[in-house]
């Protein structure tokens, strides 16, 4: 089978391998929670491709599998429940399958991921995929769990029943893997199905039925996961481990991950002042504060992003997030939503351009609706510099309760204030939008287990390299812009001035400077000037051009760190430019303004729409406005 490219490049997480345009295409098969990305992950580790299908919004992953010198593309279909589509991606899945997507050839064999724990069910997706009439193979996941709880599969009658292979494997131990990679070289000798399963409901659950009862020894119940279960699904107590969970986790980034951002930021202080020497005049100065200084603005805080994206892969691996996706549907059901926003939700934490793609398992186009344009407000990891440099420079670090320390709970409280807005304004949006037909919530539940080393490395790979790559490309490009636009025109600062004033007064009378003070009228009520501003306007683009910008803004200054450097700016009168009020102002503004063009983008692509996008945006600047208004009044009423 020909494809339509040889070579093939990542998009998220590293470099496919070149892969032939004769190697065969498996298309891996499953329900969420069965093992499906586990077992894709293992066959080809970070080398993987992201993109979309062509003319739709649904992702889809491809790897490729090296066996003894021969290539296979495997492709990784959006989880599915079964082939009868209710949502976009389950949609996507049955068209990829008949090769009704175009541009994208149909694949050579179909592999079915099929977890043993929930054998039964799962047979109903199998003998959709059987219908279909392909070369067809079921991988079996989960057997070590139902082994240890005195259960068994027969594999050889299973295969019979079928009329497939049928292999077990244990992906993140990477028991079955050489088998599995060996029948994935050759799809076309895999058996299709003698005979179709039945048609009809009530005959196809029959012959689930029989299948079940000549190759499975049930196993025992669960006790270790019904007595967690009991306290984590518990309305009341199931909520309180949540919430110390949440106040636990931001501690930790804060605290664990301080040492490496001073080393980091030390490291960069160390490479501008090297250019500073080497490079004299305005190209060194450009090196060293626009190029350097910005994107190491922003750098600094990696640390700290790789901690956030390691302890949410270890809350995935581990079983706890589902549980909390449907601990919260009750609550979502309040505000007109449903466990599937909830995980799209916290998604968006990470970053709000997944959380929004990943709404098409909504089948509610109301609800997906007011989960998307709700999903910016959850505090995204582009968000973290901004809150990390703010509270880390302006919030005393004290102890509050015990290990509870401010910092960590100040942090703590932006995020919250994020979750309750967002589901807040997507409550009042589901009120103002069309109904639509409902479907019931359906999420299969994992057992615990212990994550692996491998899938949260992947895992925590793609979210801080996603970070690593926007410094070098978004971030780069607009911190070098506004250094250009900062320093444009060439102004001589009038004699007598010491130096940090001299590049304050240059900066000041510049494109960028007169940008900012035409805004200080809008924005004095606020107690943003014109640094301020021009900070604001570069993070549209991305939310963390705001460290980069002020990192650029106050290079001259004499501090080491940028928040050092903030706090030592004062105005004519000797008053610091960045006082308790301003600084509450600017941390709730960050907290409700839409400020980043790929979120923009992913709303108008997500929607087919600018409807969605410029209510969204235009909403959320005015509720930052209004809540830093009312943050900074407060604020000096109390101090």
């Amino acid at each position: 089978m020909k494809h339509p490219h040889h070579h093939d490049h990542c998009t998220d997480g590293g470099t496919v391998a070149t892969i032939p345009d004769d190697a065969p295409t498996v298309a891996l098969i499953g329900s969420p929670n069965a093992g499906k990305t586990t077992v894709f992950n293992s066959l080809t580790g970070i080398h993987a491709k992201t993109a979309n299908y062509p003319g739709v919004t649904v992702t889809r992953r491809e790897g490729s599998v090296d066996i003894d010198g021969r290539h296979v593309r495997l492709v990784d279909l959006p989880g599915t429940y079964s082939l009868t589509p209710v949502s976009p991606d389950e949609e996507i899945v049955i068209e990829a399958l008949e090769g009704h997507v175009a541009g994208v050839a149909a694949p050579d064999g179909l592999a079915v991921v099929v977890d043993a724990t929930t054998l039964e069910r799962s047979l109903f997706l199998v003998s959709e995929v059987l219908a279909l009439d392909r070369p067809t193979l079921v991988v079996l996941t989960m057997v070590d769990e139902v082994a240890a709880r005195g259960g068994a599969v027969d594999i050889e009658r299973l295969s019979a029943a079928l009329g497939v292979p049928v292999l077990a494997v244990v992906g993140h131990r990477g028991i079955g893997l050489d088998e599995l990679r060996r029948l994935l070289a050759e799809p076309e000798r895999w058996s299709r199905p003698v005979m179709a399963p039945p048609d009809d409901p009530a005959e196809r659950a029959d012959w689930v039925e029989s299948i079940v009862r000549s190759t499975v020894t049930a196993p025992g119940p669960d006790h270790r996961s019904t007595r967690i279960d009991n306290v984590l699904l518990h309305p009341v107590w199931g909520s309180v481990v949540f919430l110390a969970a949440m106040v636990v986790f931001f501690q930790v980034i804060f605290a664990f991950a301080a040492p490496l951002m001073d080393l980091v930021d030390r490291g960069f202080g160390s490479l501008i002042d090297a250019v500073h020497r080497a490079v004299p005049g305005m190209v060194g100065d450009f090196l060293a504060d626009g190029v350097i200084g910005g994107v190491g603005g922003v750098l600094v805080f990696l640390p700290q992003i790789t901690l956030l994206f390691v302890l949410l892969a270890l809350m995935e691996k581990c079983g706890y997030l589902a549980r909390a996706a449907l601990l919260a549907d009750r609550v979502m059901g309040v505000f007109g939503l449903e466990g599937r926003s909830f995980v799209s939700m916290l998604s968006s934490f990470a970053c709000a351009v997944p959380g929004i793609m990943s709404t098409r398992t909504i089948p509610d186009q109301r609800t997906r609706i007011s989960t998307m344009l709700a999903a910016p407000l959850m505090t995204c990891s582009a968000r973290l510099p901004v809150y990390t440099l703010l509270v880390s420079a302006f919030v005393p670090d004290r102890s509050v309760l015990g290990p509870l320390r401010s910092q960590g709970l100040v942090m703590f409280g932006l995020y919250l204030l994020g979750a309750v807005s967002g589901l807040v304004y997507a409550g009042v949006l589901h009120l103002t939008t069309r109904r639509g037909a409902s479907a019931s919530f359906v999420m299969e539940l994992p057992p615990y287990r212990w994550p692996t080393w491998r899938g949260v490395a992947i895992q925590t790979w793609e979210g801080a390299g996603g970070f690593v790559r926007k410094a070098g490309t978004i971030i780069l490009a607009t911190s070098m812009a506004l250094w250009v636009l900062l320093n444009v025109p060439q102004v001589d600062a009038p004699s007598g001035l010491p130096p940090a004033a001299a590049a304050s007064y240059e900066m000041e009378h510049s494109i960028a400077g007169y940008a900012g003070q035409a805004l200080e009228p809008v924005t004095a009520p606020l107690g943003f000037e014109w640094r301020t501003n021009v900070a604001l306007i570069g993070s549209l683009a991305a939310r963390e051009v705001f460290v980069s910008t002020i990192s650029i803004t106050t290079a001259a200054q004499d501090e080491d760190s940028v928040g050092d450097r903030m706090a030592s700016i004062t105005d004519d009168s000797g008053d610091p430019i960045y006082d308790g009020p301003t600084v509450a102002a600017l941390l709730i503004f960050f907290v409700y303004a839409l400020q980043c063009f790929s979120t923009i983008a992913v709303l108008r692509r997500e929607t087919n729409s600018w409807r969605w996008p410029a209510i969204a945006f235009g909403s959320m600047l005015v509720l930052a406005y209004v809540g830093a208004f009312v943050a900074r009044t407060l604020t000096q009423v109390v101090t």
